[in-house]
């Protein structure tokens, strides 16, 4: 799948994740959700050694809270929380311009079985390294959280 980041480099899916386990999430630099990246780069310096990456996704559909360019994206993100986690450009998780990431993301249902549209911004996907859903996580599940720690070390090549 064919995937553009967020400096504009055409690149797949594929390439974006380097056969890592990836959580995919879907980010917003205005949200009150805003400060999980605290705890998403948390994640990528604990697990990334190991096989694995967050990648940010960038979405302006709920609430219009990630309303920046490319420019102030990678500014806030890399200056209030020091990012160093891929990021995609902006792309639309839910809706008819759902980004085929999100189409086949959304497919997988959450803990409680409920698939479809994402909710808000800061919905998890956790992917295997061979690129298959293995978990959701709703946005209020923090990235932090035990469940979320446990199915990633789960996919870590041991």
């Amino acid at each position: 799948m064919k995937i553009t980041t967020l400096d504009g480099t055409a690149t797949t899916w594929d390439e974006l994740t380097g056969g890592k386990a990836a959580l995919v999430v879907n980010v917003a630099s205005q949200c009150g959700l805003t400060p999980q990246y605290t705890a998403l780069e948390q994640l990528q310096k604990e697990y990334g050694p190991r096989g694995f990456t967050v990648i940010g996704v960038p979405c302006n559909q709920f609430g219009g809270q990630e309303p920046g360019s490319v420019e102030e994206i990678r500014t806030f993100c890399s200056t209030t929380y020091g990012v160093t986690f891929p990021m995609t450009e902006k792309l639309e998780v839910n809706g008819p311009g759902k980004h085929p990431l999100y189409a086949e993301l959304t497919a997988h249902a959450d803990e409680e079985g409920q698939a479809g549209d994402v909710q808000w911004n800061f919905e998890k996907f956790l992917l295997s390294p061979r690129g298959a859903v293995v978990a959701r996580f709703r946005p209020t599940v923090e990235p932090g959280d035990p469940k979320i720690r446990s199915a990633i070390e789960a996919q870590l090549p041991r």
